[in-house]
């Protein structure tokens, strides 16, 4: 099933040329996915294609005017299958986390709004979107870099995106914890090897030290997302056997070393 996405943009170009590379510009070229893009500009009257005006109430900067983005919102959402959200990307939205994408990858389609400036108009949000959505916590230019994080995110779930459909399910967060670390040739660089686990050819002691690696930097690295999400009974043991270790002095094994000297 294709999916349809809709960017409302000032820069449309900004957004369309960053989309015709690498996993996300192939799943375009086979038609996984339709990206379009609306620019409130076309929505203006005036001969400046005003698009923005001074805050009430005095203040820094620009504001977003309600008529062209509500206007270009409701042409954008025209295009879209049924049941598709728009979605306003904002520092004030609930944090884009995996399972959100997962949910998103679900549907048949959905509008994301990126505003410019000092942000919308309110009433484009009480109007015009269904919910808000932040990819961190930090302020950009605008929300284009956003909506591209998120597309990008989305479209290598689709079916068919990946060369190998196993890549998408073993990505950091995927199963709830981050990802092993990844090896290739040659087998020994600037005096650091490979680890020998990795050329035994035991597929079974193969797969036990990448749950081991993964437990352990999820641990160290992220232990609020084991504390949010909890974990599957064979990955709690293995954090179990992880602290068991690192309280007996053995955590380079499980790859502390590389973590206390980061």
């Amino acid at each position: 099933m294709t999916r349809y996405i809709e960017v409302v943009t000032l820069f449309p170009d900004m957004v369309r040329s960053a989309l015709a590379f690498g996993i996300v510009g192939r799943a375009l070229e086979r038609g996984l996915a339709v990206v379009g893009t609306e620019d409130p500009r076309a929505h203006t009257s005036d001969a400046h294609r005003t698009v923005d005006d001074r805050p009430y109430g005095g203040g820094p900067g620009m504001v977003l005017k309600p008529e062209p983005m509500l206007a270009a919102i409701r042409a954008a959402h025209a295009r879209l299958p049924a049941g598709s959200p728009r979605i306003c990307l904002s520092a004030q939205g609930v944090r884009l986390d995996q399972r959100r994408v997962e949910a998103l990858a679900a549907l048949p389609g959905f509008l994301l709004i990126a505003g410019r400036y000092e942000g919308l108009d309110e009433r484009v949000v009480a109007l015009g979107a269904d919910e808000e959505l932040s990819i961190g916590d930090y302020v950009l230019s605008g929300g284009e870099l956003p909506a591209l994080a998120v597309i990008d995110a989305v479209v290598r779930l689709l079916p068919g995106a990946l060369g190998d459909e196993r890549s998408s399910a073993e990505d950091s967060f995927a199963q709830g914890l981050l990802d092993w670390p990844h090896y290739t040739r040659p087998e020994t660089f600037e005096g650091l090897a490979v680890p020998a686990v990795l050329l035994s050819g035991d597929h079974a002691e193969v797969e036990r030290w990448r749950l081991r690696q993964s437990v352990a930097r999820t641990w160290m690295r992220r232990p609020d997302w084991i504390v949010r999400h909890g974990l599957a009974p064979r990955t709690s043991r293995a954090l179990n056997e992880f602290l068991a270790a690192r309280q007996a002095g053995e955590g380079e094994a499980w790859g502390e070393r590389h973590e206390q000297n980061r």
